[in-house]
């Protein structure tokens, strides 16, 4: 089924983002593209609004990913180490 192999790139997607890996990224956004060509017809109209959207957090949540795509601070925020001065 698409909606799989959709998933996976979405949670590759996800990862990509959570370690700032451009290539990762960049092939996990071409396959999710490549999947919407290939089988957009096949896939439920919901599922199809999102991805084509590019609500890629929409399209995981809908397909039960429970992973929010969102990049985290790598540091806390007010500064690198949380030091004061």
């Amino acid at each position: 089924m698409p909606e799989v192999k959709i998933k996976e790139a979405l949670i590759q997607l996800h990862v990509g983002i959570k370690d700032s890996d451009g290539p990762a990224i960049s092939a996990a956004l071409n396959q999710i593209e490549a999947l919407l060509v290939a089988h957009g017809t096949e896939l439920h109209p919901q599922l199809q609004h999102f991805l084509a959207g590019r609500s890629y957090a929409k399209a995981l949540a809908y397909l039960g990913g429970g992973v929010e795509l969102s990049a985290k601070p790598a540091s806390p925020p007010g500064g690198c180490g949380g030091g004061h001065a």
